[in-house]
Formats: C-alpha cells, sequence, structure tokens
C-alpha cells in the first residue's frame, strides 16, 4: 500500500469520509490561478458552510505552485505536488489530530520517535503560547528538547481576514549523522514533513482577532517529500514516484541522471505538471495570460532544457514522458485517462511552436551580432532573448563564444532578478485577500452565471455547456463550450434573456438530492466527480417554469431582481472549442 492510500485508509478507519480532489483549476475563485494548497477548495467550509460529507474529511490534493519556478531543478522543489489532508469542521481539536499525526507517522509509516520534532506557538501580542499542543506532545513521548516554540513561524492564515490560528509543525531529521539531543527548526537536517493548523480565531476586517464558536483543524502532508524520506532519500526525484519517468528519460538521452540532474528534473517536473494542468475539466491550452500562460512556460523550459541534453526535440520525447504519468496517476484522477489524447495534443502542438520561436530567436541572434558595435553582447539583448524567444542565457553565451564575442552576464542577472520580483509581486497581488470572496456583488454575479448558462442553451445551442468561471466584485468572465464565434445577434439575445428572467423576479432555491437523481434530472453539473453522493440542487423559476438547475455550492441571490441589469462586454475564444463572455453587473 503506498503513501497515499495508507493515508486514506487511516483516516477513514478514524471515522473521516475521503473527498474527491478539486480540479487544479479552482472554480469561482479569483484569488489564485491554481490550487494552491490541500485547505484551498475547503475555505468556504472553513468559514462556517456545511460539507455535505460531513464534519471530519480526508482527502489527496492536486496542488501547482508556480512561485518557485526558478528553484526547480533542486532536490526538492515541485511545480505539481500532492497533499495529503485531514480536516475537522467543528468537530475534533488538537488532542485528536495531534494523537492521530504521531500514530500514523510512528505506527503506520514506522518512523523511530527519536528522528521526529516539533514545533509549537510561542505566544505573540494578545495570543498566549500552546501549552495545550506542548502537553499533548509530551504526553505523547516527544521529550521537551525535541518541542520548539516559535514565533513566526507556528501562526497561520491564509489571507488578510478570515480563520486563522496557531499550528504545530512535525520534522523529520534526515541525515545520517548523530541525531542531536535538542531539536532545531533552523537546522537544514530537520525536514519538516507535517503541519496541523488549530483554526481557533477570525481575522476581522480591523486586524483585531475574535475566538471562532466552532473551532476547525486543517492539516497538510507532502506526498513528494515524505515518500522521500521514507525512502531513505535526500533527492525527491530519485524516489520512487519518478522512477519509471526517470529512467525513460535516461534511455531518450541517452544519458545518465547523474550528473544531468538539473535538467533532468526540470523536464521531469514540468512534463508531469504540464499533464495535470492539460487534463484538467477546465481546458486550459496554453496562451499568453494567465493558466495558459504558466502552461506554455512549463512547456518550453522542459524543452529548453530538452536541448541542452541533446534530445531531439522533433521526436515524441515529450508524449512518452506524458503518457507514464498518466498510466501512473490515472487510478487517483480519471481526467488523465479521459483527456488523454488532449493532453498528448497540447503538448505537440506547443512543442512546434516553440519550435518555430526557437527559429525566430537564432535570426534575432543574428540581428543583434551584425548590429553591435563592441565585442559584447549588452543585458538588454540577452534579455530581449530570453524573455521573447525564449533563450535560457546559457544557450546566449555558448552562441555568442561560437562567434568570439561576450555577454553582460552580470547585467543579464539584474534584469533577470528585477524581473522575478515583478512576477512574485503580481502573484502575491493575485492572491491577496487569499480567501475567496463572498460579498454581495459577488454573489449577484454567482447567480448570473446559472442565468448566462442556461440563456446560451436557448439562444446558442443546447449542448453548450460551463467550461470555468471566474468572478470578482468588478466582473464575471465564463467560458463554455461552442464551435463558433457568437454574432451580435446572438449576444444581444442571450443579454436580453438574462435580463427578462432578472426583471421577471424569479426565485431561487435549493434541494439536496441525491447525485443519480440529479443528474437523471437534467440538472447542469461541472465537475461531476467532486460532488458527494447528496448534492445541493439550485432551481431559478417559478411554479409555472424552471430556467435553471445546477449542481452547486452557492452563495445565490433569493430572487433574481437582486441582481441589476447584466450586460455582456466582450466575446472571444478561450481555447479550442470554448469560447469566454467577460460580462458586467449595472445597478
Amino acid at each position: 500500500m503506498n503513501l497515499k492510500d495508507k493515508y486514506i485508509y487511516f483516516f477513514v478507519k478514524n471515522g473521516h469520509k475521503q473527498i474527491p480532489s478539486s480540479p487544479v483549476v479552482p472554480e469561482n475563485d479569483p484569488s489564485v490561478l491554481f490550487n494552491t494548497a490541500g485547505m484551498q477548495p475547503l475555505i468556504p467550509y472553513l468559514m462556517g458552510q456545511t460539507h455535505p460529507y460531513g464534519t471530519r474529511l480526508c482527502d489527496y490534493q492536486k496542488c501547482i505552485r508556480t512561485n518557485d519556478l526558478d528553484s526547480i531543478g533542486d532536490t526538492y522543489h515541485h511545480t505539481f505536488f500532492e497533499m495529503l489532508g485531514n480536516w475537522s469542521l467543528g468537530d475534533y481539536f488538537k488532542k485528536e489530530a495531534i494523537t492521530w499525526s504521531f500514530e500514523f507517522l510512528t505506527k503506520e509509516l514506522n518512523i523511530p520517535i527519536e528522528r521526529l520534532g516539533v514545533t509549537v506557538f510561542k505566544g505573540k501580542d494578545n495570543i498566549p503560547k500552546d501549552e495545550e499542543a506542548i502537553e499533548i506532545w509530551k504526553s505523547l513521548g516527544i521529550n521537551e528538547d525535541r518541542i520548539c516554540p516559535t514565533e513566526n513561524d507556528n501562526f497561520w492564515q491564509a489571507g488578510e481576514t478570515g480563520p486563522c490560528g496557531p499550528d504545530t509543525e512535525m520534522f523529520y531529521f534526515r541525515s545520517d549523522d548523530e541525531i542531536p539531543k535538542k531539536f532545531d527548526p533552523e537546522d537544514e537536517r530537520w525536514v519538516e514533513i507535517w503541519n496541523d493548523v488549530f483554526m481557533s480565531y477570525n481575522m476581522k476586517e480591523d486586524k483585531t482577532l475574535e475566538e471562532l464558536p466552532k473551532k476547525n483543524v486543517d492539516t497538510g502532508m507532502g506526498v513528494e517529500r515524505v515518500t522521500a524520506i521514507l525512502e531513505g532519500l535526500d533527492d525527491n526525484y530519485l524516489s520512487s514516484l519518478w522512477t519509471n519517468a526517470r529512467e525513460k528519460l535516461e534511455e531518450i538521452s541517452n544519458l545518465s541522471y547523474k550528473g544531468n540532474e538539473k535538467s533532468m528534473r526540470v523536464i521531469l517536473d514540468h512534463v508531469r505538471t504540464a499533464v495535470f494542468i492539460s487534463a484538467d475539466p477546465a481546458g486550459i491550452k496554453p496562451s499568453n495570460t494567465d493558466q495558459g500562460y504558466i502552461l506554455r512556460r512549463l512547456i518550453r523550459r522542459a524543452i529548453r532544457h530538452a536541448k541542452k541534453l541533446n534530445i531531439d526535440i522533433n521526436s515524441s520525447w515529450m508524449e512518452d514522458l506524458a503518457l507514464i504519468y498518466i498510466n501512473e496517476y490515472k487510478k487517483y484522477y480519471k481526467e488523465l485517462e479521459e483527456n488523454k489524447d488532449i493532453v498528448i495534443e497540447v503538448l505537440r502542438n506547443e512543442k512546434i511552436k516553440f519550435n518555430r520561436t526557437l527559429e525566430k530567436g537564432l535570426r534575432e541572434f543574428d540581428k543583434i551580432v551584425s548590429r553591435l558595435n563592441d565585442n559584447k553582447i549588452d543585458k538588454d539583448n540577452a534579455f530581449k532573448l530570453y524573455d521573447t524567444y525564449g533563450f535560457p542565457i546559457e544557450l546566449t553565451v555558448e552562441l555568442a563564444k561560437e562567434k568570439g564575442l561576450d555577454v553582460d552576464i552580470e547585467g543579464f542577472r539584474e534584469k533577470f532578478k528585477a524581473h522575478q520580483e515583478l512576477s512574485r509581486t503580481a502573484s502575491a497581488g493575485k492572491f491577496k485577500g487569499g480567501l475567496a470572496g463572498n460579498s454581495e456583488i459577488e454573489t449577484k454575479y454567482h447567480t448570473a452565471t446559472h442565468l448566462l448558462n442556461a440563456a446560451l442553451k436557448v439562444i446558442v445551442n443546447p449542448d453548450c455547456h460551463q467550461k470555468g468561471s471566474n468572478i470578482t466584485d468588478e466582473r464575471m468572465r465564463f467560458d463554455f463550450s461552442c464551435d463558433h464565434k457568437l454574432t451580435d445577434e446572438e449576444k444581444k439575445n442571450t443579454e436580453e434573456l438574462v435580463n427578462q428572467w432578472i426583471n421577471e423576479g424569479l426565485d431561487v432555491w435549493v434541494e439536496e438530492m441525491s447525485k443519480e437523481d440529479a443528474i437523471k434530472s437534467g440538472a447542469e453539473c461541472m465537475f461531476i466527480e467532486k460532488y458527494p453522493d447528496i448534492v445541493t440542487v439550485y432551481f431559478i423559476g417559478n411554479k409555472d417554469k424552471i430556467v435553471s438547475k445546477e449542481l452547486c455550492g452557492g452563495p445565490h441571490v433569493k430572487n433574481t431582481k437582486e441582481i441589476g441589469h447584466f450586460k455582456i462586454k466582450k466575446e472571444e475564444a478561450s481555447s479550442s472549442g470554448v469560447r469566454r463572455i467577460k460580462a458586467i453587473i449595472e445597478e
């Protein structure tokens, strides 16, 4: 039994319900491009919404983080990774959470207690030291020398407001050195493997804290890191999770992993992440914006490193690796098998496009050289080759060397660092607020997406289905399946029908029913696999007619008259076979 299966079995045995992994592209959450943590899809329930599976939950969740993209190539960073998590929604609290964590690590995974150290919240401002967690750990046999109270690293909050609280982190001593008697979390030989967060407080707008009436527990453990630890490895990419793909890459390149670690890690990581993004039900395709930009960047970066390994990039090397990942993960994520052809097409097409870009970049390089007044390529041109044509600085240096030229590498690195800071700032802005909002205007937009979905079926085609949506307090974006650009008449009639339903003052209500009955009744549903056996279906209409019926978690207005005037601002292509509408609500 592998780590994922052991984890789920243990927590189900202890009264938890397994919930399906959410898609990597979050639904109706404009704060992030991807699900970045196991808890992210559960935010509404951590804030008080009732979860249909109950109050004790566990899962393995697909996650993607791109803020460390330039760190990929070391032994432990990954863009795609899996998080194991268990949650209590107002059910058990510290004693049970810590005890189960300890039991799983020491009894199920057989980790010796002498290799474990823990941090707890030291206390800060008006929040007291977490003496309760300390006493629980001591009662389980963790020596006081192995319990380290810290101030800043042991208080968790997802955003500027919302649930927050102290946490306790578990560390493993990953070294053959003699294990120190005293645990020091700053000693890099101690590696964090699990985090239990105790959501005791609510952070208000004025930054003051109030105690939550119902306290939650949120935990997280990384599959890649813990698998490597259990197998006695200090390089995650040498673990069994990567064996088949790594050996295939060695075969393709006719090179050993040893001595070529960085490029091989980049390729192994980026191709796996590209597989999961392109297989996602949201239908992401490579582009120059949002998730599509990340997908394009990952594929192209993998291709650049393939060239460094002298791989024939016109061969099927990338598709071969993708098929290995699809085969290995399809047991847990069925969309990989269902969308296998789409994944292969995305990788193949982007590879062809980038080959053309490389050729253009080489022509641009020759132009730059022809305009030089000295024997040095300056930082601006070096960065242009990187940013516009995807040339790594190593390639520019290599080409320059062949012509007896130098490159301003230090200047390039300064520009590159400034570019990184700008990207991180933009990323931080995207995540600002952390928690997906449920403000009054966003609630109106949420209901408007249901009306738009229904109107498109009437005006354009009954086979139009939602493929994704993104809502802020300023606008809505709605992706739907459609094989043509909407005509002006189709846009006008769709907008008018939505406003007609708004003006009719139709009621919005919710009913619980079995998932099977909901589907049989014709209820619209996106990401069917994430819903439990009992679902909530939102209806819009009255006793004479139902205009919309969708599986959804809410929130919604009570009557369509609350929405305001609906206006389509733009209709455009999103990806192959998918169109995108951007719309606003006017008061």
